[in-house]
Parts: C-alpha cells; structure tokens; sequence
C-alpha cells in the first residue's frame, strides 16, 4: 500500500519554498453540519510516525495523531457553514473553508498543497492542486486527520443539541438512520436545505428514501 511522503513538499521547498502547508477538507457529502478544513505546515524533524489518509486510520489512531500534531506542527482551522454552503453551494464552501484555514495560520505559508483537483478561485498564496493528495502527500494527510477529528467533534456536539439524527455516528452523512429520523423529527436548522434530500422534504414532499 501507498503511503504519503514528503515528495511534493520536496518539490516546493527546491523551487524555494520554505514554509509549505497542506490542506484538506471534510465535510462535502453529509446532509447536515458545516465543512471544515485544515491547514498543517510539519516540521521536517518532527513528524508523528503513522501520518496517513484520515480514511484509513481508526478513529482511534486519528484521535492520537491529531493530539500529537498539536504539539508539533502549525495548525489551523477554517469552516463554512450551512447558510453559505447554501447560498454559495458545497464546492466554493469547501474553497471558502480552505481559504480560512490557510489565512488563519500564524504567519502566511510560502506554498500550499491542497487536496483535490481545484485551487479555490481567487486562492491569495502560491499552491498545488494534487488529486489524491492526502494519501501521497504528508502535509495535507495531516490536514485530513485534524480536520476529521474537529468536524466530527462538533457533530457530537450538535447531536447533543439535536438527538435522534445520530451524528454522533454518522457526522451528519445521510445514513438510512438519518434518513429516517428527518422523517420523523423534521429539519433542523443545521440541514443543508440545498441538498436534494432536506429540499425534498421542505419544498416537494417527496421521500427520501432511494
């Protein structure tokens, strides 16, 4: 199996990049919740041993890589939420989250790696598009698993507010579960009303179910 390596973080720092950051999302599929994305810039002498995909990790292993690249890397969070995932639709929201991940880092990075076949328009920092890249690239897999931790942390809080959906599971994906429960309890505040599922509900009656 393929593991990521630092191969694009080579090939930038050569082009003279010193500070580079990977970024990835999470978020773009669920039918509720915000999408979150992170940014990481690593230290080259202080990687954690077992950076990967956050996909392939356990929760629990993704829970102890993310505690330790809070003591040894540069991080930080950006999320768009459910009004302008609406308003703007999931793909600029994921670019708009991206964006506020990146200018939320302490000092601006000198190249950004991001996961995915786009660079958000009108993107402010010199990047690289690379399709796959959170399980080639140990940048942006870094960014994976601190993105997932975080989004999913806030699904279990929000499931706490709002129970029955079982986003403490599911993360807000459109689970059968799930499906049944906007059934039942209706539409949340926190449901993106822009995906066809929750529009059908609101707007057309129709089932959701497949």
């Amino acid at each position: 199996m393929t593991q990521p390596d630092l191969s694009h973080e080579i090939r930038a720092r050569s082009a003279g990049a010193l500070r580079i950051a990977g970024v990835d999302e999470v978020g773009r599929g669920p039918l509720a919740g915000p999408v979150t994305a992170a940014a990481v810039i690593l230290d080259p002498d202080r990687i954690p041993p077992g950076l990967n995909d956050s996909k392939k990790l356990t929760a629990r292993r993704r829970a102890a890589l993310h505690e330790a690249l809070l003591d040894c890397a540069e991080i930080s969070v950006g999320h768009a939420s459910v009004a302008e995932i609406d308003e703007i639709n999931i793909l600029r929201a994921s670019h708009l989250a991206m964006q506020r991940a990146v200018e939320g880092l302490a000092v601006p990075p000198d190249h950004v790696l991001i996961d995915g076949n786009m660079i958000p328009r009108g993107f402010p920092y010199p990047a690289s598009a690379i399709i796959g890249g959170d399980a080639v690239s140990l940048s942006i897999a870094a960014a994976s698993i601190v993105a997932k931790c975080l989004r999913d942390a806030i699904m279990v809080d929000l499931a706490q507010q709002h129970p029955g959906y079982g986003w403490e599971r599911n993360a807000g994906y459109g689970t059968k579960a799930h499906r049944e429960a906007l059934l039942e309890l209706g539409v949340t505040p926190h449901h993106r009303r822009s995906f066809a599922p929750i529009h059908n509900i609101l707007y057309q009656g129709r089932s959701i179910n497949p």
